[in-house]
């Protein structure tokens, strides 16, 4: 058993809050809430109107949100206020191939089937997630929500005070970082991180196409990069799309018409007719972790502690097991009495989801590396490697629990 970390709360000092979060995106919001639920005082902080968060139109960006994530979603309140407009998603197709070649004759395929609990995730769009978050934060007594920026972060043995933009200080017993991959919370605390540029962009967008999806998902290897077609409600897909930094420029610079011309060859007919529908977005790939997911009284979560590549689609996943394990970590502290923003308390979290990370971190950075090339012989293995998982159950369902988030150790909110 861990030893209990020594309480340090002193009556005599006041808190504006016990968690401050700075970020209100989707990590910041999926955090505090449960917080709030368990009791709580949260403050969250965001630069970013919250009219321009709530109101936010199609725009194609979704997320493949695993089962695991789902549960946590479910367990605070926010899944019955999504789940009309989420996409099962009960297949998923991995091939290699180059564009207009159509796949390789060996691929895999994962069906939802082979696992007891149903569906491996559930497709669903960026604005309907973060206006659920809003509204149920909204109507959440103990969160508060600023519309500011945190230019200043001092801890001291029984806390944290922090400056804002306006002038304005707020002291908490907990900072918690979800700013994103360029983290000020981090970067304030002298928090280093470790990476490298993939050489690659991802294109994103939405397609609408003529033949329905099935609640498919698609992962075609290229040699420049992976394309993904993932499912969304109706006959529509998202697409991530990566090319080399190069490529992509050029292509993005292209007017609708033409880019669908380059894209063409690369999505295939299997789907009939497609056409652009909303936005199209551009993101330079990057693997960026931080040397240490806590600081003095300070915690990272999702991009702020990791950002990796998207070809597992396991981005905002990670995040929300940093969610789960984080908010497991700090209430049990409370429980037992203890000073849950402690150093010894925040080990723990470290503990349980840097190892996690970085065995995941260095999954997708192998997967790519060893798809996004041309090499002759490398294709060879990587077909006939595929070839055989498809061919064995037990290999495929051990696939198909990690996609949905349900191997190692669970948090309470994803169980």
């Amino acid at each position: 058993m861990d030893n209990p970390a020594s309480i340090a709360l002193h009556p005599a000092m006041t808190y504006d809050s016990d968690i401050l979060i700075v970020g209100g995106g989707l990590n910041g919001p999926a955090l505090a809430l449960p917080l709030a639920q368990k009791g709580f005082t949260v403050t969250v902080i965001d630069a970013l109107p919250e009219k321009a968060r709530k109101n936010a139109a199609f725009d194609g960006r979704a997320y493949a949100m695993a089962l695991a994530s789902v549960r946590l979603l479910d367990r605070i309140g926010i899944w019955s206020e999504v789940v009309d407009h989420a996409q099962p998603m009960n297949q998923i197709k991995a091939s290699d191939g180059r564009a207009g070649e159509g796949p390789a004759p060996f691929f895999l395929q994962f069906d939802s089937a082979e696992i007891e609990e149903g569906p491996m995730g559930q497709m669903l769009e960026d604005r309907y997630l973060r206006r659920a978050f809003l509204e149920a934060m909204g109507k959440e007594k103990n969160i508060t929500q600023i519309e500011d920026r945190v230019t200043a972060q001092e801890a001291d043995a029984s806390g944290i005070t922090v400056t804002l933009e306006s002038g304005k200080t707020l002291r908490t017993r907990l900072l918690v970082g979800c700013d994103g991959r360029e983290s000020g919370t981090a970067q304030r605390a002298g928090i280093k991180r470790t990476g490298w540029d993939y050489g690659q962009t991802a294109l994103v967008c939405a397609i609408a196409h003529e033949k329905p999806h099935h609640g498919i998902a698609h992962q075609f290897f290229m040699p420049p990069g992976p394309l993904a077609i993932l499912p969304l409600p109706g006959n529509v897909s998202s697409i991530v799309w990566s090319e080399t930094h190069a490529n992509a420029a050029a292509i993005n610079a292209l007017p609708d018409a033409e880019y669908m011309e380059v894209l063409r060859p690369r999505f295939g007919d299997f789907l009939g007719e497609i056409s652009l529908k909303g936005k199209r977005f551009a993101y330079p790939l990057k693997l960026t972790v931080a040397n240490s997911f806590v600081a003095d009284r300070l915690a990272l979560i999702g991009d702020a502690a990791h950002g990796m590549h998207p070809i597992a689609g396991q981005g905002l996943n990670a995040g929300l097991r940093d969610v789960a394990a984080l908010v497991d970590v700090i209430d049990h502290a409370r429980q037992r009495g203890e000073d849950f923003a402690s150093a010894l308390v925040l080990a723990r979290y470290q503990e349980w989801r840097r190892f996690d990370t970085h065995i995941l971190a260095l999954a997708t950075d192998a997967t790519n590396k060893l798809f996004s090339n041309d090499n002759p012989l490398l294709r060879a293995v990587r077909d006939i490697g595929m070839g055989a998982v498809g061919a064995m159950p037990g290999l495929r369902r051990t696939f198909l629990r990690e996609a949905a988030g349900l191997t190692g150790e669970l948090p309470e909110l994803m169980r």
